[in-house]
């Protein structure tokens, strides 16, 4: 069974295990969970009205006979489970459930007519039915108590009972309401102290300003704890004299009100159940306010004492609702010391206490505070006079256990910034016990001495004060022994006794360079001397004194100079505080090589060096998120269309999760992730739209299955990362970002259409995480690229610059195998300057008849297209302005990746330039062969189409020197290129299967083998696998079976059925070489 745990989470789990209650067994749970519920939250109105209007409507489905009309077909009942439920919910026990309720919600003025008026509506339905005066006088007696009580629609509810009257007896009318009008006058004086408070509250929920409602509660709540003050006062016996009495009565009529404790009661209950459910503030006031009506209660016993909570259970309630609030766990096991429990269910408080994961939600201060609370338990408990022989040593060994679990409390939180309590209460009460208990003052001293060597006590001038204090009390406690020798003679001198452990301690607090309050020990140092000490020590003490003032003077003047230095440095102008910072932190957008404009072609690196000095740094999100499709111009806001589900049940399937949230919009994407501890899984999920998502947020606190959910915003949980070492993979960036937080899930770009891409999107589990991951914004990592870590937008992408986008550039067609780039400079250096010339090149390193001329302005450029079907070199050239595209489908790196990296940055922000060659690595003039070429070539199969091709050398170049890579993710591999045909062989064994990313595999073969290979078909996130359909006929489908027919020409058929096109083609291949 789940724990819910307040109103709202009580009334979701059951109203989940409500609609799935099918027979009589589970529908008794269902009640059993009512009254679980109402023990958590015994004056939820909202619990209680749900639970009574089911019991109500099980005695209704059980008590229609088989003559009557049928149940309905979604909750059937059979015959004998309608003949129990007859006895299970009667009528008589629906009343009376309908009467609890009401007396548990009655005093809540601004709500409680919600539940009176369906109550008093079923009464009165059944005295229509019956008309009895048993029945009359019932209802009677209802309403004249409940005109009795403060209530909003208190004329509403007394028009309703002059139409009862009327209708039913008419006779006592007028007695009736002589009666109501006496009776109520408190009510309605009561109601009219309190209306201007109820007006604050329903304007500020009428405005959805939750903020002016809490601050208008509190309010209420202070002053109904001051008129529940002033009415306890009117009930104690007065024995002043007879004007102050005569004063005080006139300040009692001006305040009388007699409802004060049971409408405070009820003020809390809406409070606790409603807007400060989970306010641990307001329950340790809550807490403060029902102790103290406890207390006045034994002596002061008002009518409404019995309305009064168990504390027990109160503070039951209050450590479910708040288990992070140190003091409420405290005054739990203070009451139930109080209520006398025995040490085994005290304990068992503790361990409540130690096992929940929110004691240390805000520190170590909750953690401390209930430690206090059950040390000082041990401690009373062992100096109970009727204590039993063991509880001595059960307290040592449990106060020494609470010091040791504080202290890896401590470290396991704050590691070794912890330095224990500065106020050293658990310590404090083991040397009492020590002290009082064992009589070991020596063990106790230890203690002290022990805790004057941590620097924060020893710093700390109380600390010290309290270490002399015990120094005396022990010197005090033990009185000179008397001396088993003579007296000794008149004439002999004699020893005095003094507390030389007391004036020691005092002597090594003044030894404290850093002590907090050192004018407080030496005054107190003084004192102690006159009194104690012998004329010597004195002389000490003042010497020791003089000299220490001194040097504290010393100290005083160079805390007030860095004082006044803060202060000026903090009132400085904040126009100059932002140049300092702007000095301090110049922008790191500087000049960098872009990203090459296009993939298909080789480029040289003197060329590419002078093109990126034309070029700027481009926007941190150059590149769109993963695309499975060429990127279009719409882009997918995910951070503003993503929620933040977690505590989903363990096994949780997608399936499950989709249906649970397509009632609130089209899920676009969908990630589950298995959360540490194996118990519960979280899931990010990404709606069409951000309205879609704000709906979905309506399922927090819901319940699926047995788990209650959370549901979050997706708002800043998402960074955009770029700028890693080429080579980095999931572990990688995991590691670099371990110390902000828990990170949920990375996602990679496809490089199928674009292979120069490096960038990932880290989404963490907080955003607190997440702002800590973009602090790391301007990293130097490795020593050279300059990370880039900012908060996902896709609003931010700048448009594109450079020749390509500046349409500088030209492709030329047609060019002769024999050009050289000086012959295309001078021809086209006519129509302006020429930046760079590019050829594009085979495998081999020849032309291929397509060359790239960049120039420094567009008007030059579209002027050279007048070359466009001219004659060069006995050929027809043809010149067009190139293209702008993101298709780069392969990327080629070359040579050793030490001098030249692939999968160049979106930015290049202070990183180094990152862009293919197009030279030849080979450091002679020798040209391989192409079947050279092709013996010391291998493909790699199965890459997953995120990986890039500095991944794939840095996996490949274990196994031999690399001359070239060649990414191809259009075909799911890549080409590597090997200095020997050795290395093949070596690499073909030893990446086949090896596991590139987790459950994907590597297979190795031939260049042919990759290209009949296709690219990786991804189903995009948003689609459910649906099985494929088969294309439509344009006629009906031929008869399953067939049988050859006669009488038909034409080729030879095989067997049953016509030949495959794959056998027709081999017949023919085999009858071409004849």
């Amino acid at each position: 069974m789940a724990n819910p745990v307040g109103e709202d989470s009580w009334l979701a789990y059951i109203d989940e295990q409500r609609r799935h209650a099918a027979d009589l067994e589970a529908r008794v749970k269902v009640v059993e969970l009512f009254k679980a519920a109402l023990g958590d939250e015994p004056a939820s109105l909202r619990l209680w009205l749900a639970y009574c209007e089911y019991f109500w409507s099980l005695f209704a489905a059980c008590q229609s006979s088989p003559n009557s009309a049928p149940p309905p077909p979604s909750s059937p009942w059979a015959d004998e489970e309608r003949q129990l439920g007859r006895d299970l919910f009667s009528f008589d026990a629906a009343l009376s459930l309908w009467s609890d309720g009401y007396n548990a919600t009655k005093f809540r003025i601004a709500d409680s007519h919600l539940f009176w008026d369906r109550w008093v509506a079923i009464e009165l339905e059944q005295l229509a039915r019956t008309r009895t005066p048993s029945g009359v006088k019932r209802i009677s007696h209802l309403f004249r108590d409940r005109l009795q009580v403060p209530h909003a629609t208190w004329d509403q509810t007394s028009q309703m009972f002059s139409e009862f009257l009327t209708t039913y007896n008419n006779a006592a009318y007028e007695h009736e309401f002589q009666e109501v009008t006496r009776t109520a006058r408190d009510a309605k004086t009561a109601y009219d102290l309190r209306e201007s408070h109820e007006l604050d509250l329903v304007r500020a929920q009428r405005a959805a300003d939750r903020e002016a409602e809490q601050a208008k509660m509190r309010q209420y709540l202070d002053w109904e704890m001051t008129q529940t003050t002033l009415a306890h006062q009117q009930q104690q016996p007065n024995h002043h004299h007879h004007q102050q009495h005569h004063h005080r009565q006139q300040e009692q009529q001006k305040h009388h009100d007699p409802l004060a404790l049971p409408l405070g009661l009820g003020l809390y209950a809406r409070a606790l159940t409603g807007i400060f459910a989970f306010d641990d503030d307001i329950w340790n006031n809550c807490a403060v306010y029902l102790s103290s009506l406890h207390r006045q209660a034994k002596t002061y016993p008002s009518p409404y004492t019995s309305l009064l909570p168990n504390m027990l259970d109160f503070f039951q309630r209050a450590t479910k609702h708040c288990p992070w609030s140190g003091p409420l766990w405290s005054r739990y096991i203070l009451t139930a010391e109080d209520a006398g429990w025995s040490f085994h269910n005290v304990e068992s408080i503790k361990h409540a206490a130690t096992n929940t994961k929110a004691l240390d939600k805000n520190g170590m201060t909750s953690v401390l505070d209930m430690y206090t609370a059950w040390c000082g338990f041990l401690k009373r408990t062992a100096m109970d006079p009727n204590a039993s022989e063991d509880a001595a040593d059960v307290a040592e060994v449990g106060l020494l256990a609470a010091l040791e679990d504080v202290d890896l409390w401590g470290k396991r939180l704050y590691k070794d910034a912890y330095q224990g309590d500065p106020n050293f209460r658990l310590e404090r009460i083991l040397i009492q016990f020590l002290t009082e208990v064992k009589g070991d003052v020596e063990a106790a001293r230890n203690h002290w001495d022990r805790m004057s060597h941590q620097s924060l006590l020893a710093n700390s001038y109380d600390f010290w004060l309290n270490y002399y204090l015990w120094e005396m009390v022990v010197y005090a406690s033990r009185p000179k022994a008397p001396s088993p020798t003579p007296p000794t003679p008149s004439g002999s001198a004699k020893t005095t006794r003094t507390p030389t452990m007391a004036t020691n301690v005092l002597q090594r607090a003044l030894t404290q360079k850093t002590l907090d309050w050192p004018e407080r020990v030496m005054e107190v140092y003084l004192q102690h001397c006159n009194d104690y000490e012998q004329p010597d020590a004195l002389h000490y003490a003042l010497d020791t004194v003089h000299k220490t003032r001194r040097v504290v003077a010393k100290r005083r003047a160079r805390e007030n100079a860095a004082a006044a230095t803060a202060y000026t440095t903090q009132t400085q102008p904040e126009s100059e505080q932002a140049r300092n910072e702007i000095v301090a932190h110049p922008a790191q957008d500087a000049t960098a090589p872009a990203s090459p404009s296009n993939g298909k072609r080789k480029r040289d690196e003197a060329g590419e060096d002078v093109e990126a000095a034309s070029k700027r740094a481009k926007s941190t999100e150059s590149y769109p998120d993963d695309v499975d499709a060429q990127e279009s111009k719409l882009k997918r806001d995910r951070e503003n269309t993503s929620v933040m589900v977690t505590n989903l049940p363990s096994d949780v399937t997608q399936t499950a999760v989709r249906r649970y949230f397509r009632d609130y919009g089209h899920i676009n994407n969908l990630i589950i992730c298995k959360e540490a501890d194996g118990k519960t899984s979280s899931a990010l999920i990404e709606f069409r739209s951000s309205e879609e998502a704000e709906s979905a947020l309506l399922r927090d606190q819901k319940y699926l299955d047995q788990s209650q959910l959370s549901v979050k915003p997706g708002i800043r949980l998402t960074v955009f990362v770029s700028n890693y070492p080429p080579t980095a993979d999931e572990a990688y960036i995991r590691r670099l970002f371990e110390h902000c937080g828990d990170i949920f899930n990375i996602r990679w770009p496809s490089l199928k259409y674009n292979t120069h891409r490096r960038f990932c999107y880290v989404s963490f589990r907080s955003s607190n995480a997440a702002y800590k991951a973009t602090l790391m914004d301007g990293t130097l990592v490795e020593g050279k690229y300059r990370l880039q870590s900012k908060f996902s937008n896709p609003s931010h992408k700048k448009d594109r610059e450079g020749a390509l986008a500046e349409g500088r550039e030209l492709r030329v067609k047609g060019v002769h195998p024999a050009t050289q780039e000086n012959d295309l400079r001078s021809i086209f250096g006519k129509y302006g300057r020429v930046v760079t010339v590019r050829f594009l090149t085979n495998l081999s390193g020849h032309q291929v008849g397509t060359a790239f001329i960049v120039f420094e302005t567009k008007e030059q450029a579209e002027k050279a297209l007048e070359l466009d079907k001219t004659k060069f070199k006995s050929q027809l050239i043809e010149v067009e302005l190139c293209k702008e595209t993101n298709f780069r489908p392969l990327a080629t790196s070359r040579g050793d990746r030490s001098s030249v990296a692939s999968s160049p940055a979106p930015s290049g922000d202070g990183d180094i330039a990152m862009h293919e060659e197009s030279g030849n690595v080979q450091q002679n003039n020798y040209t391989p062969k192409p079947a050279e070429i092709q013996e010391r070539t291998m493909a790699l199969l199965n890459i997953p189409d995120t990986i890039n091709d500095a991944r794939i050398r840095a996996v490949a170049e274990k196994y031999g020197s690399i001359v070239k890579v060649v990414l191809r993710p259009d075909h799911a591999g890549a080409i590597v290129e090997f200095t020997d045909a050795s290395m093949v062989g070596r690499a073909s064994l030893g990446l086949e299967g090896f596991e590139i990313l987790p459950g994907r595999q590597l297979r190795t073969g031939s260049v042919k083998d990759l290209f009949k290979e296709k690219d990786e078909q991804r189903q995009h996130a948003a689609e459910i696998p649906k099985a494929p359909k088969a294309p439509k006929p344009w006629m009906p489908p031929p008869q399953v079976v067939r049988r050859p027919v006669l009488g038909r020409g034409g080729a030879r058929r095989g067997g049953l059925g016509f030949v495959t096109v794959a056998r027709k083609e081999k017949d023919k291949n085999e009858k071409e070489p004849e």
